[in-house]
């Protein structure tokens, strides 16, 4: 093999003009992983209660959860009431105890969202001394923006970032933040299309000394690793950091005020906002989003309500103080294989756990709006991406008995366990309920008092009963939908921006409608992902898709059609045990045998933009974008008109190396370092050069090259140079 470790160790990049660095002077701040076994070390902080704790929490948390269990023991009355009213069976207990876990689950929401309608009507939801309103307070510290990015498209993460920048540049106070471009990204093509946009980036906004380009050319434990990296490289130099997911966007002044109330509040740890979902132009994504602008805030205040200083981290959109971050949040590798072992793969709820163990006050200021994020534009891409978040979740099952975890950060794991739990435990609760009215209706026990009988005693369902709990159930489940179009009466803009009362009546209607249609779908779909991940079926890595291209009703059709197989079976069983049971179950069975279309129709964005001119599923973002949003769809459709301009540059990474001298100065400035005699050999590396040299043209190179491959000889000064040789 004609490849010197040697040369590839000291081979030196091009001559050429050097570029200002990517990256500024390193500041290490230590981050060791923390001992789950053993209390941690809080430097002298409180626990139980802290400086801004509120007052009266405890009395919060006492209505909450004290509330939804007298709701839950009503309902197990009622319940029993219906299955076993001539004595207890086995099945009538499996019954009760299946409906005693989901009747708390919706009664917990129920008592929180009344804590939040409370809240929201009183214009809460901010606390840390933060104003809605009102000068700007003058920052003190600086702050990184980090922006963790993953195999997405370069231009349209930094039309985002670039938003956000010019947006805190309108402030006035651009010298206390730095952005930092934070890559995990494998995909090579991408690598170089993001150096490139991260330069021009740069010189759009004359910030070299302002604007940070990484790529980890390892990226270990994903997205935890990724901050994990940045902080013990650079932590030290900044007081706060502002994590970004890819579709982020954030107000100016929104920041500044979350970060002076950081500033001013020593033992807080993190600050959680609001997300609003924006951007939607599919069905589904429309519907997301406008129950998130219209039913969101109602949650988001009830949670933050009881919460108070135990809140949660949702992994972005949110400030964390970085010393906090590095002294506590070091998660450890879990014992065993994946799905449950390995690195924890749903880090923020743990991140903010450790936090709170270690002292550390968590807030979430829902009463500020100007945080926003984008939805996933299908239900298919809802369920690979949950499919993803449900392993996540279920991990936590291993972290529940972590020693010193304050008792509400464990209710946030077991929320988060319960979110996809929930949907096999619903499942499991209709079965049951089939099999009983089947063994009613098949079979007719005796009954003889107290006198002994050789047959077994079936429950038998009182229709009455049943009508009640019926009824009951549903009006917890839709309570929180009525009290949240009572609030928006008392928010006038928000109102007018939802199209008025009637629009906005006929649009929680209408979501609420096809949501609970495609509620069995969405059950099965968790179902089988609990399932999946209990077989030990982990869940991988992938880039979300965040497009909202036509998805063929061939494909829909190959990736459905089980539900609605499902949904006619079902069908079957109901209707030979009995009409009534049949009509029952209609809600449930309409949803799965039209499992095809509804994803279809779902998916399309003709129908999502059709109802937005009809006045339907509207927001105030939408109507009346503020200017962080008018900024954002400046800069989007400005990329593009670029992407589709006759010299758009090409995004093959060899191509666009050789086209830009300038490109190529700066791709090699920022090479990892040579390797070191005795460090590990990297197989693909070598493989690459030899597949470089032996290559007659850069497109037979192309062509032999593996995307590992690609990736390992762009990131050598050799390979680079070899590329550079081939005949094009």
């Amino acid at each position: 093999m004609d490849v010197s470790l040697d040369a590839v160790t000291e081979f030196s990049p091009s001559a050429g003009p050097v570029p200002a660095p990517f990256l500024p002077p390193e500041a290490p701040l230590a981050m060791k992983a923390q001992n789950l076994h053993q209390q941690p070390d809080r430097h002298g902080r409180p626990f139980r209660i802290l400086p801004t704790t509120p007052s009266f929490l405890w009395l919060r948390r006492l209505f909450v959860f004290g509330g939804a269990l007298l709701l839950t023991g009503y309902g197990m009355y009622r319940i029993n009431q219906v299955f076993n009213s001539l004595g207890v069976s086995a099945l009538g207990v499996i019954i009760l105890i299946l409906f005693a876990i989901l009747a708390f689950w919706i009664a917990l929401s129920f008592t929180s969202c009344l804590g939040g309608f409370v809240s929201l009507i009183r214009r809460g939801g901010l606390g840390l001394g933060i104003h809605r309103t009102g000068p700007l307070p003058e920052l003190k510290s600086r702050t990184a923006v980090l922006m963790p990015t993953y195999n997405e498209d370069p231009t349209r993460v930094l039309a985002g970032l670039r938003a956000i920048h010019d947006s805190i540049l309108a402030t006035g106070q651009i010298d206390a933040f730095d952005f930092f471009i934070l890559s995990d990204t494998t995909n090579p093509d991408v690598w170089v299309q993001e150096e490139r946009a991260f330069l021009e980036f740069r010189k759009a906004t004359n910030g070299d000394k302002r604007i940070f380009y990484r790529r980890r050319h390892k990226n270990i434990d994903r997205k935890a690793g990724n901050l994990g990296d940045w902080v013990t490289r650079f932590g030290s130099s900044y007081q706060q950091m502002l994590t970004l997911d890819a579709d982020s966007v954030m107000d100016g002044s929104l920041i500044v005020r979350i970060t002076a109330a950081m500033e001013q509040h020593d033992g807080v740890g993190l600050i959680q906002t609001l997300p609003v979902i924006v951007g939607g132009r599919t069905l589904f994504a429309r519907m997301q989003q406008f129950a998130g602008r219209v039913y969101g805030p109602l949650i988001a205040h009830g949670i933050a309500w009881w919460h108070g200083s135990e809140g949660n981290y949702w992994g972005h959109n949110a400030v964390i103080r970085t010393q906090a971050f590095a002294e506590q949040a070091g998660l450890p590798h879990l014992k065993g294989r994946a799905p449950f072992g390995g690195h924890i793969l749903s880090h923020d709820f743990v991140e903010a756990a450790l936090m709170r163990r270690g002292g550390w006050a968590i807030h979430m200021v829902p009463g500020l709006f100007g945080s926003y994020e984008e939805s996933p534009p299908s239900l298919t891409d809802v369920a690979i991406r949950d499919r993803r978040w449900c392993q996540g979740n279920l991990q936590h099952s291993k972290i529940l008995g972590t020693k010193g975890l304050h008792w509400v950060s464990r209710v946030h794991m077991l929320t988060g366990i319960g979110s996809y739990i929930m949907s096999p435990l619903w499942l499991l609760f209709l079965l049951f309920g089939i099999l009983i009215s089947l063994q009613s209706h098949f079979y007719h026990p005796e009954y003889f008092g107290t006198k002994p009988t050789l047959y077994p005693h079936w429950p038998r369902v009182d229709p009455v009963q049943a009508k009640l709990v019926f009824i009951g159930t549903m009006g917890i489940l839709l309570a929180p939908k009525a009290l949240a179009f009572i609030a928006m009466m008392f928010d006038r803009a928000a109102l007018r921006g939802s199209g008025g009362i009637f629009r906005l009546a006929v649009s929680i209607v209408l979501e609420t409608l096809i949501g609970g249609l495609i509620a069995p779908i969405a059950m099965l779909i968790q179902t089988s992902g609990v399932i999946s991940i209990l077989l030990g079926r982990d869940s991988g890595w992938n880039a979300q898709n965040r497009d909202d291209g036509r998805v063929s009703l061939k494909e829909v059709a190959h990736g459905y059609w089980i539900y609605t197989v499902f949904g006619l079976l079902l069908a079957v069983a109901a209707w030979s045990v009995s009409q009534a049971l049949f009509l029952w179950m209609t809600p449930v069975l309409l949803g799965l045998v039209l499992a095809i279309p509804l994803a279809a129709l779902t998916a399309s964005r003709d129908v999502g933009l059709g109802l937005r001119r009809a006045g339907l599923l509207l927001i105030e973002e939408e109507t009346a974008p503020p200017p962080i949003l008018q900024l954002a769809a400046a800069n989007d459709a400005a990329r593009e008109r670029a992407a589709h301009a006759p010299n758009a540059p090409p995004e093959e990474a060899f191509a666009a190396l050789r086209q830009s001298a300038a490109l190529r100065a700066a791709h090699e400035s920022a090479l990892p370092p040579a390797r070191k005699p005795g460090s590990p050999i990297d197989a693909n590396l070598l493989v690459g050069l030899v597949k470089l040299r032996e290559a007659p043209s850069l497109q037979v190179a192309l062509e032999r090259l593996s995307r590992q491959e690609k990736a390992a000889v762009l990131g050598n000064p050799e390979g680079i140079q070899l590329m550079e040789q081939l005949k094009a």
